[in-house]
């Protein structure tokens, strides 16, 4: 099996956001600030785009298991892609009051973090972390 590129790393998380523009940066930093505060953990670079919190080792039915964050972002050209989707229990409804956004299978995009509600996407990553610990056990 294919080692997985998506690892934690020792780069700088500060380094890493200082080289996207302004507007980005602050949003970057909200949410540094709101997933620390949630999580209880500090920022993490994760490969060389993704800023992680947490940690927590999966391994589904089909033998494929691995380590990921728990939850994380990435300043993506056009977006801020926010990995929060682990299909807890009530995350359509929060999805519904959460603002201007898009979501994918495990991806929430949003343009900027002023287009969404900030209390609802606090809700939605309890909600994820609540879920990842009952599934995967992570602590």
């Amino acid at each position: 099996m294919a080692e997985a590129k998506t690892k934690p790393n020792e780069a700088s998380v500060d380094e890493f956001l200082a080289k996207t523009d302004d507007d980005t940066r602050k949003d970057c930093y909200t949410l540094v600030s709101l997933m620390e505060k949630v999580t209880g953990e500090k920022a993490k670079m994760w490969g060389p785009a993704i800023v992680g919190f947490g940690q927590y080792h999966y391994k589904y039915a089909s033998g494929h298991e691995g380590d990921i964050c728990k939850v994380g972002f990435s300043p993506r050209k056009g977006n801020l892609s926010l990995y929060v989707l682990a299909g807890a229990e009530g995350q359509s409804a929060l999805l519904a009051e959460l603002g201007k956004h898009k979501a994918g299978k495990g991806c929430l995009y949003i343009k900027k973090v002023s287009d969404i509600n900030l209390d609802v996407l606090e809700s939605m990553i309890k909600n994820t972390m609540k879920y990842l610990e009952n599934k995967f056990k992570a602590s």
